[in-house]
């Protein structure tokens, strides 16, 4: 097991064994394990290092990270890890290259390390950086920008997409905070995205909704008169409307989409700032599903999870396991390289969360996608789905964002008021 101290913070090292994770608490606070289970046959995989860092008395962070796929999450999740420590860390993969690129790719984009001296760097440590400049290289080239907000409550991912030409930008998918214990809300989620977009110096163009949401409240509309930008959903969303119209026995909802102020048809385009966008209609999940495909990114919602999550669901009202399935592929038609971001995460065996993926990637690695035909997918997705209970924010969430994310109307007394229609739902886990 070799190991080199980075900073006076941070060594990096290769894949230490049980006895040598116990040793580590002399002169650690935290492990982080940055190999993917199954990368080799002898590691000890996540589930033994934690179990090993738990008895030593170590903090433990698992950031499952390769070479050829790290992203802006990863370098997030690193730092956090590192920050949260009481003391010094000890970071591992299979030799310690990828720790360090962790480190020093971070180090540049918060501005306390230039690029030129990253190869520099490396070399007096015994590291090649080479991947950590190209990766650097890599982002320079991506079109459009794209900065993704997670909020843990509710597993969801929030997106500010920019052209750095214009720096113009779209907001994808944003929270509106809500507390289903308390009936408190508040919009915590939506000012981090107002304050990014004000230290960036981005002008927003569109706030956009990939569909109706389940498990939390959209803020479109409270951003929308914040900032004035226009707001737009799928076409479909009137089908969502007159099919929740009669679920909550609402006869006074408009179920003609005009609560936004486009609606969507496949194949529609639009742009942010010089980049086109473009929208492919991707149902199966819910009725009005759509994909914002722009420039070499393509905003998934949730269809398509990380390649260790899987797909998303297709049981809720009006949703379709085959209808998915025709989705998912017109997705995989994009070329390999274009980026793919989720909706949702939910972290998996304890790793740090993470949002994006290529076409390429999921093609090799998605269990729900690699290798099998519509039929063994309909088979899978209707087998998992019959286990899964309801959201626990469906009725909350669905009345709200059918209505572009405005909250009820106050009554006379100045409260507003949530409805909930008993024994609607399916999926009831007692």
């Amino acid at each position: 097991m070799s190991a080199v101290k980075v900073t006076d913070r941070l060594t990096v090292a290769s894949q230490p064994d049980a006895d040598a994770i116990a040793a580590l608490a002399t002169d650690y606070a935290a492990l982080i394990n940055l190999r993917p289970d199954g990368e080799e046959a002898a590691q000890p995989g996540n589930a033994a290092e934690r179990a090993a860092a738990t008895a030593a008395g170590l903090d433990y962070a698992f950031v499952p990270v390769t070479g050829a796929t790290v992203t802006e999450a990863d370098i997030r999740a690193f730092q956090q890890a590192m920050n949260q420590a009481d003391g010094p860390v000890y970071a591992h993969c299979k030799g310690g290259t990828r720790a360090i690129t962790l480190y020093v790719l971070g180090e540049v984009l918060d501005g306390r390390m230039r690029r030129e001296e990253i190869e520099t760097f490396g070399k007096e440590r015994g590291f090649d950086l080479a991947g950590a400049v190209r990766w650097l290289a890599r982002q320079d080239a991506c079109k459009p920008a794209v900065k993704g907000f997670y909020d843990a409550r509710t597993g969801s991912i929030q997106y500010v997409v920019s052209d750095p030409a214009t720096r113009r930008c779209a907001i994808i998918d944003p929270v509106y905070d809500f507390d289903e214990k308390s009936g408190a809300t508040r919009t915590a989620n939506a000012d981090a995205l107002l304050a990014y977009i004000e230290r960036e110096g981005l002008s927003v163009e569109w706030i956009l909704d990939t569909h109706p949401h389940a498990d939390h409240f959209s803020a479109a509309h409270y951003l929308k008169g914040k900032i004035g930008a226009p707001t737009a959903i799928g076409a479909h969303v009137t089908g969502v409307q007159k099919l929740w119209k009669a679920i909550y026995n609402w006869p006074e909802l408009q179920t003609d989409g005009s609560q936004w102020d486009r609606l969507f048809n496949h194949g529609d385009t639009f742009r942010v700032g010089t980049l086109e966008g473009r929208i492919l209609f991707s149902p199966g999940h819910t009725l009005a599903s759509i994909t914002y495909v722009i420039g070499d990114a393509a905003f998934v919602h949730d269809t398509i999870f990380m390649p260790d999550s899987g797909t998303a669901r297709a049981d809720f009202p009006g949703g379709s396991a085959q209808t998915l399935w025709a989705s998912i592929q017109r997705i995989l038609a994009l070329p390999d390289d274009t980026r793919l971001f989720t909706g949702h995460d939910y972290q998996p065996h304890g790793r740090s969360a993470r949002w994006e993926s290529t076409v390429g990637e999921q093609k090799q690695k998605n269990p729900h996608i690699a290798g099998i035909d519509e039929a063994a997918f309909v088979k899978l997705r209707e087998t998992r789905d019959k286990t899964l209970p309801m959201p626990k924010l469906i009725l909350h969430a669905l009345q709200v964002n059918i209505r572009g994310g405005r909250l009820p109307e106050p009554e006379t007394n100045g409260k507003r008021y949530l409805k909930f229609p008993l024994d609607a739902l399916e999926g009831s886990a007692w």
